[in-house]
């Protein structure tokens, strides 16, 4: 079943063009992975669907309805969450505080327990920290804190742009192991990552996004034996 879905969707900067009346689909219970250059679209790609930037045409559509004008707040409580570029935890907040930011979208506050468990679950150092101020950890440490955040209103699906951005490599695989479960628990993904190996590996379909517009789809193992893909972004040939 589709839950999400960009139907030629275009967004400016002003006068620029930055993403070219693009199209894609996310099926619930994939992980769908974003690659490409830098500059290519793909953090721009994210904050319209998460509703912090409006596209000048095209539409949204979120499990049948459309999306295209909901403020971004509304999307969280309608199940989209984001985990963003850069983290963007709240550095004078603790693990605990951080966290709770994550759960104004949760219509139930019953569930509130429920998610940290599965945070906790998922990410034990947090667990460890809870009153630890979220800028004292270290990088890998505060990418937890922010896919923890991003899962604490319960999304249908969770968008995650650049997770593996600057980590250490033992993080890097931890994060991409941690992904595969939580897509494993059932939360459609959708991942913007310049680690091409590491999202293609696991990604049920993929779309490659060259200045704004999409000009490779497939599955991940597809693009993964893809001669042009490889030399790209995979640096092989």
């Amino acid at each position: 079943m589709t839950l999400l879905e960009l139907k030629d969707v275009a967004v400016h900067y002003g006068r620029i063009k930055a993403i070219h009346d693009i199209s894609f689909s996310v099926d619930e219970g994939e992980i769908v992975t974003l690659i490409g250059a830098n500059g290519a679209g793909k953090t721009t790609t994210m904050r319209t669907i998460s509703g912090l930037l409006q596209p000048s045409s095209g539409s949204i559509t979120f499990d049948g309805q459309d999306i295209t004008k909901m403020k971004a707040h509304l999307r969280v409580v309608k199940g989209i969450s984001q985990s963003p570029e850069g983290r963007g935890i709240f550095p004078g907040m603790t693990v605990l505080e951080n966290l709770d930011m994550g759960t104004f979208g949760l219509k139930n506050k019953s569930g509130v327990a429920e998610s940290y468990e599965r945070v906790f679950s998922l990410f034990p150092r947090l667990d460890e920290r809870k009153k630890q101020l979220g800028g004292t950890m270290s990088g890998g440490e505060q990418q937890m804190l922010a896919i923890g955040r991003a899962l604490m209103s319960q999304p249908r699906v969770l968008l995650l742009d650049e997770p593996s951005m600057g980590l250490a490599p033992q993080f890097i695989r931890q994060i991409f192991k941690i992904i595969t479960e939580i897509n494993a628990q059932g939360t459609t993904v959708l991942l913007v990552e310049q680690n091409a190996n590491q999202a293609l590996a696991r990604a049920h379909r993929a779309f490659v996004l060259e200045t704004g517009a999409i000009t490779r789809t497939g599955t991940g193992k597809e693009l993964l034996a893809d001669p042009a893909v490889k030399e790209a972004y995979l640096g092989v040939g």
